[in-house]
């Protein structure tokens, strides 16, 4: 019997794989996305103290999107995690996709924080 590949579970053992050598610290910390169906989140962690220094998500009320699931809400929020980041003082980071490939909206986030003066 065939058996259906979850992709889910792929990109789990693509996330954990990677995170063995993805470590963000105080000085350089991890920018982690995650992709739903219908959203986009996208936070700033220090991994040696365990603190989420700034987060930004589709979510957001303040950012007054017309659709949360397309390539310019995703823009949106590169560039928003980028400004907060920037208000925090933080210039670089190490940018992990969480097992997504860098296709579509998880490209263009990435493109909106290095057009907002993020360095990865």
């Amino acid at each position: 019997m065939l058996k259906k590949i979850d992709k889910n579970e792929k990109r789990k053992i693509r996330h954990r794989r990677v995170r063995q050598k993805v470590k963000g610290t105080p000085v350089k910390p991890r920018l982690n996305v995650y992709r739903s169906t219908s959203h986009i989140y996208a936070q700033i962690i220090d991994d040696v103290n365990g603190n989420t220094l700034a987060q930004a998500s589709t979510l957001d009320k303040s950012l007054n999107l017309t659709s949360t699931k397309n390539k310019e809400a995703a823009r949106v929020i590169g560039e928003t995690i980028a400004k907060r980041a920037m208000e925090k003082g933080i210039t670089e980071v190490v940018f992990d996709r969480s097992g997504y490939i860098y296709h579509g909206r998880v490209k263009e986030l990435a493109e909106g924080a290095r057009e907002a003066g993020l360095k990865f």
